[in-house]
């Protein structure tokens, strides 16, 4: 009885270390992948995709305010950078 038991502790222990080894390189690995992941990410779109629309003939405060709107969209999802953001803001209230 003796040898069983310890037959079936060693491979209690085999299996456990089996276990955390397999488990430890699925997390490496999917830190790698995450890691590889992240670069591939779309480069930012050029300054030139970034101007607001043309202002229309009519000088409407509700439409410049929608523009307005619209391009603190664009700078919160970082499409516009803060210069940019100022100088299509400065346009727009010009206009």
């Amino acid at each position: 009885m003796p040898g069983l038991l310890r037959g079936v502790a060693r491979t209690a222990v085999v299996a456990g270390t089996a276990t955390a080894v397999s488990n430890r390189v699925n997390r490496r690995q999917q830190g790698r992948w995450a890691a590889q992941q992240a670069p591939q990410a779309p480069p930012p779109a050029p300054a030139s995709y970034a101007e607001p629309p043309a202002a229309p003939p009519a000088s409407d405060m509700s439409s410049k305010i929608e523009q307005l709107k619209q391009l603190g969209e664009l700078k919160t999802q970082g499409v516009l950078t803060e210069a940019e953001f100022e100088e299509q803001k400065r346009r727009l209230l010009e206009a």
